[in-house]
């Protein structure tokens, strides 16, 4: 792999704020640019009490301005929650602050639940159809200035004007993005976590079937996934035990913040090792050298350029110490 780079979802910790949850993005942020991963990428979820990651662009601005020399961007900006011109005018306005390291990342879902959705794209119309070819049309000529003279926004310029653009990927856990990706000449990125037995094939499509164009001229791709590295054993199983809680919560649609002792009661009860086995396929967990062997071996079967990786535990200590293992093993300083 070229790169190792990091995906945040701003987790609250039970019992925190949201101010605690952006606090230890900057303190994530500056320790994985020390230990020399490339990326870090906020996601864009809504109606979530336990996550901070509404706006991935403020986010973005603000870890840009605690750091240096790492690329921070959003993973993604849900476009069909937004109208192009804006993401335009924010994304170069980023680029302007931080020349040289941002990253858009465009995705079609919501982020939320059907009804969260409804309020931000403002018609059933707008959440049932698929309009997103349309909208990434209209911010790719906003992003280089490049409507038709007879184009009706021809007059309308996003600024402020920058001399560089940020990195563009296309996001996805289906076949979709990354097709739309290949046809387009765009980078892609698939969410191993979302959907894992298609992560694959899917991006294995994608090389085969990139077309260059005037962003890329030879195929990209990264795969995102949960990880997290550990020499305790009871550290991985609460691990797995508070991901597994969390997206039967989600599931269930009553995301909901989850207690330490909810997470220990889980991970001694009866019905765990059922449940881990089951979320198997989504998650790496455990000691560092077998993590490191499996984000490895997820890699190579997707022919991804980039690993992304998301370690969304509630014990902050123990987040930043799994990055730090998985440097030993897997990023080149």
């Amino acid at each position: 792999m070229d790169a190792v780079s990091v995906l945040d979802f701003v987790g609250i910790p039970y019992g925190g704020t949201a101010h605690d949850a952006i606090e230890a993005s900057v303190s994530l942020a500056q320790t994985v640019e020390r230990l020399g991963y490339r990326r870090i990428w906020f996601s864009e979820h809504h109606n979530s009490p336990t996550l901070a990651c509404t706006a991935p662009e403020l986010l973005i601005a603000r870890i840009g301005a605690a750091t240096s020399t790492l690329r921070v961007g959003a993973g993604g900006i849900m476009l069909p929650n937004h109208a192009p011109l804006k993401v335009a005018e924010m994304f170069r306005t980023l680029e302007a602050m931080f020349p040289g390291r941002i990253d858009l990342g465009l995705g079609r879902a919501p982020g939320t639940d059907g009804l969260t959705a409804l309020a931000l794209r403002g018609s059933e119309e707008k959440v049932m159809g698929n309009d997103f070819p349309q909208l990434m049309g209209e911010l790719l000529a906003f992003l280089t200035d490049g409507f038709p003279a007879d184009h009706p926004f021809a007059r309308v310029q996003a600024t402020p004007v920058v001399p560089s653009l940020p990195d563009l990927w296309v996001l996805g856990s289906s076949d979709y993005g990354a097709r739309f990706a290949a046809v387009n000449g765009l980078a892609a990125s698939f969410a191993h976590q979302i959907n894992p037995e298609i992560a694959g094939p899917v991006l294995r499509a994608y090389r085969r079937d990139f077309r260059p164009s005037e962003f890329l001229a030879e195929p990209r791709s990264s795969v995102s996934t949960i990880a997290f590295a550990t020499t305790d054993p009871a550290d991985a199983d609460e691990f797995a035990a508070f991901w597994t809680l969390n997206m039967a919560k989600l599931r269930s649609g009553r995301p909901s913040p989850t207690s330490p002792e909810e997470v220990k009661e889980f991970a001694a009860s009866p019905s765990f090792p059922a449940a881990r086995e089951a979320m198997a396929d989504r998650l790496t967990v455990g000691a560092p050298d077998v993590v490191a062997r499996g984000l490895q071996a997820l890699v190579d079967a997707t022919e991804a350029d980039e690993l992304i990786i998301a370690t969304p535990a509630p014990d902050y200590a123990a987040r930043l110490r799994s990055y730090e293992l998985l440097a030993e093993l897997l990023v080149e300083v």
